[in-house]
């Protein structure tokens, strides 16, 4: 029984509480923000022309997609 529990990879971080809950979402949301930047810098500027954006602009594109506004 024990040996389940260990093994058991949920990421979920909804039934953990306090210091070590909210290091795991913030490494998973730098994470996500990380990956997200780096897709936005991964396309030319032609691309980047058809969206509107700017590369001057693209930190705080992927901020705000992860961590809201």
């Amino acid at each position: 029984m024990t040996d389940a529990v260990l093994y058991n990879r949920d990421y979920s971080f909804a039934n953990e509480t306090g210091f070590v809950a909210r290091l795991k979402k913030r490494v998973a949301d730098y994470r996500l923000y990380r990956r997200t930047l780096n897709e936005l810098r991964a396309l030319d500027t032609r691309d980047l022309n058809d969206l509107g954006l700017s590369r001057f602009g693209l930190k705080a594109i992927a901020w705000e997609s992860v961590y809201g506004a």
